[in-house]
């Protein structure tokens, strides 16, 4: 039970929930009438955050302290083991309780729940909420009442269901006046200095409740209508970017959900648009959903007969792939997007992963932990299942004889050639007949005065050659489940 004393104040944790709006637990404080202290702990052994997210979380963590300080609260920083973190600054304002939004990977589920324990111990009430999904994991069945598998049930089960609540206001809650040592956000070096290799993103990005807010309304105005059309397009600014503030929680899918409900009713032609982004939501719930039930997804295949799959580890393949050196335009141009911005298209994301899993027979796992270090929407939940997705080794996956032609998708998505030439400048003078497969195209690449292996690389495998050669390797997983 919270102590009887009124004026002993709730302390918030702050995670991956960077916003006032639509903040279960900041409306729980604010609604005890106790004053509210607002922390924020980098826990330094927090595994899903990689270098980009490091500079995101910077960004983002500035603009809540400056919201918080906008109505009298000041943002407590620490840096440390959380669970010690959070007893500490429990005792230092004599907390009454505590209260978070839960987080879903295992070793998060793990320390909130070793947390929670040494608080009541203590005396100290300990709450926490919703604030990340549309529907929490074990709340979505199959009939049977076990784990979904496959994504298109899962998604009806959920439509099915009761909508998500409506997502409320910034409440406003009662400052806490005493005095609490905190850290200093760039004491913590979080962005890069030497060199500083994220530079590139901040044209590109406004982290933060209100950026996030701003671009949910753009997007609505501008995209919504076309999105179901236009989404597959990289050449196209026709998707939401919207992923790395809902990785950090600065909006949440429920103010989606009902923001794009809204708009549907006020422009009804729009539905078939809001329809298709409501899906790309549902496959994130449907990551946390196996999440949940495989803990191990990041690493280990949810197909187990991959585990003897016959990966070619190859450091040089490996590594042209991350710089954008395949010789494969519409590849290379996904993985300098991603250097240079942070994020990559999500077709662009497909193609890329292909390639390097079944052109190069890289193990998946190598390229989850390149994206969950460089993309600054990296997700536990959707990153892990969305490259066994491609892999062919999740639950509800593309199949692995599935093997996407780089050539083919790039010419489909990227007709006009504008995407390659905008990451790719050393094509930028051929055409749209050539840009997407400069090695057949001679006397073009003359008249250019590109020289492939000088300018620009050759392809690094023979895509016809390459996807025999996955298809092989494939058979030999058939061949050992029937022997």
């Amino acid at each position: 039970m919270p102590r009887a004393d009124t004026t002993a104040p709730v302390l918030v944790w702050f995670r991956r929930d960077l916003r006032l709006a639509d903040n279960p637990a900041l409306a729980y404080a604010a609604g005890t009438g106790r004053p509210v202290v607002p922390l924020f702990i980098l826990d330094e052994g927090d595994e899903t955050l990689g270098g980009a997210g490091r500079w995101w979380l910077h960004q983002s963590v500035a603009a809540l302290a400056r919201e918080l300080r906008a109505s009298g609260h000041t943002l407590v920083l620490r840096r440390g083991d959380a669970a010690r973190m959070v007893a500490e600054v429990a005792q230092e304002c004599g907390a009454a309780e505590a209260v978070w939004n839960r987080l879903y990977h295992p070793a998060a589920i793990e320390r909130d729940t070793g947390i929670r324990t040494a608080l009541t111990a203590r005396g100290i009430a300990a709450t926490s909420f919703n604030a990340a999904l549309l529907f929490e994991p074990w709340t979505i069945a199959s009939k049977a009442g076990t784990p979904f598998r496959v994504f298109t049930p899962f998604w009806r089960a959920c439509r099915a269901a009761p909508p998500p609540d409506v997502p409320g206001p910034p409440p406003r809650a009662t400052a806490f006046a005493g005095r609490i040592a905190s850290d200093a956000l760039d004491d913590w070096h979080l962005p890069p200095r030497r060199p500083d290799w994220a530079a590139g993103f901040v044209p590109h990005w406004t982290p933060g409740e209100a950026g996030a807010a701003d671009r949910l309304r753009r997007f609505i105005a501008d995209h919504l209508c076309t999105y179901a059309r236009d989404r597959d397009r990289p050449d196209l600014a026709a998707t939401t970017r919207l992923s790395p503030h809902l990785a950090f929680g600065e909006i949440g899918p429920r103010q989606v959900w009902h923001a794009l409900h809204h708009a549907v009713d006020r422009e009804p032609a729009c539905a078939g648009g809001a329809e298709r982004l409501l899906s790309e939501l549902g496959w994130r719930e449907f990551s946390y959903h196996l999440l949940c039930h495989a803990p191990e997804m990041a690493t280990t295949p949810l197909r187990s007969e991959f585990t003897a799959f016959p990966w070619r580890r190859d450091d040089a393949a490996l590594s042209a792939w991350q710089r954008g050196l395949t010789g494969y335009p519409i590849v290379d141009a996904g993985m300098r997007e991603l250097w240079r911005t942070g994020w990559m298209h999500n077709r662009v994301r497909m193609i890329a992963a292909s390639f390097l899993v079944k052109d190069l027979l890289q193990p998946w796992q190598a390229g989850e932990a390149w994206f969950r270090d460089t993309l600054l929407d990296a997700d536990p939940a959707s990153n892990a299942a969305s490259w066994q997705w491609v892999a062919g080794c999740g639950t509800d996956a593309a199949p692995f004889f599935r093997v996407f032609n780089p050539v083919l998708q790039g010419r489909k998505f990227d007709p006009a050639g504008d995407y390659v030439r905008r990451f790719v400048p050393e094509l930028a003078a051929l055409p749209a007949e050539a840009v997407h497969e400069p090695w057949a195209h001679g006397s073009t690449l003359a008249r250019a005065g590109i020289v492939l292996g000088r300018d620009y690389p050759a392809p690094i495998v023979d895509h016809g050659f390459a996807r025999a050669r996955a298809l092989e390797a494939f058979a030999t997983l058939k061949e050992n489940d029937a022997a």
